[in-house]
């Protein structure tokens, strides 16, 4: 009897080695939606469904391309540009800079700097929905943003920078030491 007493231990330790406990990986196989997911994590209503009035809604578009077609909902008034301003802040000067032109601090650690938002293609020959689909999708480089602003922020923040950034005297270049 005290023999198999002594084994009592060691066969309770058999199915940890294993890694046999069925909660041993709970935490990881859940159902949720995880950081970096892309595009697809931004998920319609269901057909023939009405969001609650008051919900924030996301026009489903599936790539920066079908995002280049949208047009802007969100008119270009001083509380949107304001608005956009503050979420640059917050968003787009750790890499673009203040000014806007790739200044930033993490801008400047990179090897490839930035885009420069205050170049012409961007205030001019883009559209605006070619900035809000690079926010929504991210880019190469940039993360995608599509998951951490309402569709109106995004759109607050092309506001910003087609029609705040270059008259903004906030925006002041970063420098370099």
């Amino acid at each position: 009897m005290i023999k198999l007493l002594r084994w009592i231990p060691l066969i309770a330790l058999v199915p940890s080695m294993a890694m046999a406990w069925p909660w041993s990986k709970d935490m990881a196989n859940q159902i949720s939606v995880k950081p970096q997911e892309g595009p697809d994590a931004i998920i319609p209503f269901p057909q023939r469904s009405v969001p609650a009035q008051g919900t924030q809604t996301t026009p489903y578009v599936h790539d920066a391309d079908a995002a280049m077609k949208l047009a802007n909902p969100v008119p270009a008034t001083p509380k949107s540009i304001a608005n956009g301003r503050e979420l640059f802040k917050i968003y787009c000067v750790p890499c673009h800079g203040n000014s806007g032109t790739g200044d930033g601090l993490v801008g400047q650690k990179l090897i490839v700097r930035p885009f420069d938002l205050t170049a012409e293609r961007v205030q001019k020959e883009v559209p605006e929905g070619y900035i809000w689909g690079h926010i929504t999708f991210g880019g190469a480089l940039m993360p995608s943003y599509g998951n951490d602003m309402y569709p109106s922020e995004r759109w607050d923040v092309v506001n910003y920078v087609r029609h705040g950034l270059l008259t903004d005297p906030t925006a002041t270049k970063t420098g370099t030491k």
